[in-house]
């Protein structure tokens, strides 16, 4: 059961600091550096106060409190006279103590006493061990001298001390040597820091424009060592997948000319048969074709179009009128600064890939767009019979159409979901399927910017 409680509460304290520390590596890096040496000059200060600055004040406290029980002992001994110019001048020479004899009267009463400070406890103390007479200190009244004044039998003796005597009066020249230099050390660490931890912000700045599709410009490996050996297996990378992609758009072109040619042939053909018989030939032909296209563009993926700054309202109220000329009722609003970086065509067919799949299977549209200061948010809503929650994420795999849930003579490849998708990913953002407020399905491309 110990144990127990001890494990929940280990962790407990895990999750509150895991919670409560920064989570950039700058900050973090900052902090492991900061912690130890505030830690140290703690320390340190702790030490210096309790064993220098304690120790030196009480033995300096205990040495003028000699020097003043001295002064009042020889009060005893001497003879009495008006103006005690032998004390007096004892005291001064020997003693650096500015005495005076008062009348007798009442000592003042006790004054306010600092809130912290350890020359007023100590001095009192060793005043109190020395000196059977009733006495009263002030510390606190004139900065660079302390008054102390001993009732005696028929006088008051008035002993000014100077307050440097009775302290160690250079400890803020040490506190103020070691504030500055960890200051200046600090300053130093954080520039140095600093330069080590921008080439990994630039590597991840890199990497996260790729997987937006943008272009990386005047991006070079910079940094410690590892660093740089990450940087230029992410350039390596990058230029593999962009050979890659390469390769694969000129082979697709190769073979789209080549079925297209033949798909020309077929119709060339079929242009000299008679008008009755060809008529479902063509279709079929068509039909094909339209196919062709879509797989060609499915597996084309990227052909390497530019990121730039996009209306994305203008782009929404066109997809609207698309959506209207096919026959749907459809509406579109946007909200929030409306230019994004994207590549435009893209995100285009890939939005106008979920529309046409609403337009496709319901009567009423509405396209909605938001963006913020982290994400472009677009929203297709239609009224149609919707798609099974347990089917969602099947609908985005290549050449699965669900004709249970959707119309069956729609027609379609079966890509269109799929190519949305892909276009998406390749902004860095993803779509989501979700039942709609319009009683249908809603498609939520989120892109971040």
């Amino acid at each position: 059961m110990v144990l127990v409680r001890l494990r929940d509460s280990t962790n407990g304290f895990a999750a509150w600091f895991n919670r409560v520390t920064p989570k950039g590596l700058y900050p973090r890096s900052l902090l492991i550096i900061v912690t130890p040496m505030v830690i140290l000059q703690s320390v340190l200060a702790f030490v210096f106060m309790e064993r220098h600055y304690n120790v030196v004040t009480r033995r300096l406290s205990a040495a003028v409190s000699q020097d003043i029980s001295a002064v009042v002992s020889l009060y005893d001994l001497l003879p009495r006279t008006n103006d005690h110019i032998a004390l007096r001048t004892f005291a001064s020479r020997n003693l650096s103590l500015n005495v005076a004899v008062l009348p007798p009267t009442d000592l003042p009463p006790p004054g306010p006493k600092p809130f912290f400070s350890v020359l007023d406890a100590a001095l009192s103390r060793e005043i109190g061990l020395r000196l059977k007479q009733p006495f009263w200190l002030d510390t606190v009244g004139r900065s660079m001298l302390i008054e102390v004044r001993v009732k005696m039998d028929d006088a008051v003796l008035r002993i000014f001390a100077p307050r440097n005597a009775a302290y160690a009066s250079n400890s803020h020249i040490f506190l103020l040597w070691m504030v500055g230099t960890s200051l200046v050390l600090l300053a130093v660490a954080i520039l140095f820091l600093r330069n080590q931890i921008r080439p990994i912000e630039n590597l991840a700045d890199a990497a996260e424009a790729f997987g937006k599709g943008r272009d990386v410009e005047n991006f070079r490996p910079r940094g410690a060592r590892e660093v740089r050996r990450a940087a230029i297996a992410f350039l390596e990378m990058k230029r593999r997948i962009e050979r890659q992609i390469e390769q694969r758009t000129t082979m697709l072109a190769g073979v789209s000319h080549d079925m297209r040619t033949i798909l020309t042939r077929f119709k060339l053909e079929l242009a000299f048969l008679p008008e009755g018989e060809s008529e479902a030939l063509k279709k079929d032909v068509d039909e094909l074709q339209g196919m062709l296209e879509a797989y060609l563009a499915f597996a084309r993926g990227d052909p390497g179009e530019q990121a730039a700054l996009t209306d994305m309202g203008e782009l929404i109220e066109d997809l609207r009128l698309n959506a209207e000329r096919d026959g749907a009722t459809a509406t579109a609003s946007f909200m929030g600064p409306p230019l994004v970086e994207v590549k435009a065509d893209q995100l285009k067919r890939c939005i106008g890939n979920l529309v046409n799949n609403a337009v496709r299977h319901a009567r009423c549209v509405a396209i909605a767009g938001t963006r913020d200061a982290r994400y472009l948010i677009v929203t297709v809503d239609d009224d149609g019979p919707g798609i099974p929650e347990e089917k969602r994420e099947e609908v985005f795999r290549p050449f699965l159409r669900l004709d249970d849930a959707r119309n069956q003579d729609a027609g379609g490849s079966g890509l269109g979901l799929s190519i949305a998708r892909d276009i998406a990913r390749a902004h860095g953002g993803d779509i989501q399927l979700s039942d709609s407020p319009m009683g249908g399905l809603r498609a939520t491309v989120r892109i971040p910017v």
